[in-house]
């Protein structure tokens, strides 16, 4: 007769078939690595513990605000006919957004130039189609 009995492994594990791991990342339905966030917050020394719940939500924030940077960068693109974001139109978006603005406020874009901005004393001033003639009186 044979043993069908799954034999015990090392530690009173089962042998045979392992569960297929599942990431901490799909746990917490993140695209943002939170194992590695997790590894960063440790090995960057920012506090002596670091509780199980902060990694999930900085890579909670972290996602929420590439994306939103990407989809206004997206739109920029757009607007200017191109099919790709560049350094450029995450600046436009970046900086055309009020809180997006405020909170990057002291950051250099590489290759990202500046706003399109004329000051208004240096415009032409606005003449009238007909040319003035004396009034006769």
């Amino acid at each position: 007769m044979e043993n069908t009995k799954p034999t015990k492994g090392a530690g009173g594990r089962k042998g045979g078939e392992r569960k297929k791991s599942v990431s901490k990342s799909v746990k917490a339905g993140l695209q943002f690595p939170v194992g590695r966030i997790a590894r960063f917050l440790k090995t960057g020394r920012y506090a002596q513990r670091t509780g199980t719940g902060a990694p999930i939500y900085l890579a909670a924030v972290l996602e929420y605000l590439a994306a939103e940077v990407l989809e206004l960068a997206g739109n920029a693109a757009r607007d200017n006919k191109k099919n790709r974001i560049s350094p450029r139109h995450v600046l436009l978006a970046v900086r055309n957004d009020e809180e997006l603005g405020k909170l990057l406020r002291g950051v250099t874009i590489a290759n990202g130039g500046v706003l399109p901005n004329i000051n208004p004393v240096l415009l032409p001033k606005k003449s009238n189609s007909e040319p003035k003639s004396p009034k006769k009186a």
